[in-house]
């Protein structure tokens, strides 16, 4: 179908999940309906960004200077950061404002509201031309009848080492943005959510700006160095990030949450391209996509929820050996994985 129709129907997709649930009655109205059909919306929604992202970084990259690949896939990567700092703010304004009506109607606000994002994202979709690379396919008609099975029939080792290399950014990434809140506000640190908040928006304000430089130092040092850099440095960090946490000191804590978010910037900018740059165009937005939202179900989702065990179980320490763990897989993957960054992605030849 190509990524840009692709891209409008996940993006109609997400929006209208979303406002459905903002409308959603609650089980004293429609009883046990109620979390079935919250589960329901929720799948759509999980659909739907299974295939915003292989698209949104597929059209940057394929229209962009083939030159500065790293650089021009690593702005949709930008979305993440100013998604959590809207939705963070947002909730946390709306707490703040409505008080106790907040459970009541104040959480629909923000999930309304998401249809104004797609408007926009209509607007500038609708407006965005197929990929000249995708083109050429479409026209010779030379595109794959079943491009998923077709893929990983000819790229599994790409779609597998895909998911194992994020495993070094999207379990820390999880820990970073969501365990940490849990983490600092326990009775052993002590500070509030409204601090742990901030901190965690102020951490994302960062990466607005490291994700794309990352992603343009990687177009002059090379992806896969820097992403193996990145997973190195998720290995230094283990012991200290947690160390630092535990001193209790407001400034300290906030200094540590901004700065740790650095080494997820350092292989999520580059990410995009890395991955993308492993499958040929016929089979880019299947590879790529499967390869990332892979990582999300064994890496991203699990990762607070692991933590939380080994806190209460072994204590922090087994996290930052957790974390060492996850930075070894993301390694030996990237090592792994083919350096395509110098080729000529529309030349199908290189992937033989």
């Amino acid at each position: 179908m190509g990524r840009k129709a692709t891209l409008i129907i996940t993006l109609v997709m997400m929006g209208v999940s979303s406002a459905l649930i903002g409308l959603l009655p609650g089980t004293a109205t429609i009883g046990v309906a109620a979390p079935v059909l919250l589960v329901i919306l929720r799948i759509l929604q999980g659909i739907a960004v299974g295939g915003e992202w292989s698209g949104s970084v597929l059209l940057s990259m394929e229209w962009g200077d083939q030159r500065r690949r790293g650089l021009m896939a690593s702005w949709p990567q930008v979305g993440v950061p100013i998604g959590l700092i809207l939705g963070t703010e947002a909730m946390s304004l709306l707490a703040i404002a409505s008080g106790d009506a907040f459970n009541d109607w104040g959480w629909r606000v923000p999930f309304l509201a998401s249809l104004v994002l797609v408007g926009v994202g209509l607007w500038v979709r609708l407006r965005v031309m197929e990929t000249s690379l995708l083109a050429r396919l479409l026209e010779t008609r030379q595109v794959a009848k079943l491009p998923v099975v077709e893929v990983v029939k000819r790229h599994p080792k790409e779609v597998v080492l895909s998911a194992l290399l994020r495993v070094s950014e999207q379990m820390p990434f999880y820990l970073y943005t969501t365990f940490v809140i849990t983490y600092i506000t326990s009775e052993t640190i002590g500070m509030s959510k409204t601090f742990a908040f901030a901190a965690v928006t102020c951490a994302a304000a960062v990466e607005l700006f490291a994700i794309p430089y990352f992603g343009h130092l990687s177009d002059r040092v090379g992806r896969r160095r820097l992403y193996a850099l990145g997973a190195i440095v998720l290995a230094v960090i283990a012991f200290p990030y947690f160390a630092l946490l535990n001193t209790g000191i407001p400034l300290v804590i906030l200094l540590t949450i901004m700065i740790v978010q650095l080494q997820h910037s350092m292989e999520y900018g580059p990410q995009a391209a890395l991955i993308a740059e492993s499958f040929p165009t016929g089979l880019r937005y299947g590879g790529a996509g499967l390869g990332y939202q892979l990582a999300s179900i064994v890496a991203g989702g699990p990762a607070p929820l692991i933590a939380t065990w080994l806190l209460h179980d072994y204590g922090w320490q087994a996290i930052s050996i957790f974390m060492i763990i996850g930075a070894a897989v993301g390694l030996a993957a990237t090592l792994a994985l083919p350096d395509r960054s110098q080729i000529d992605i529309a030349d199908d030849a290189a992937y033989r």
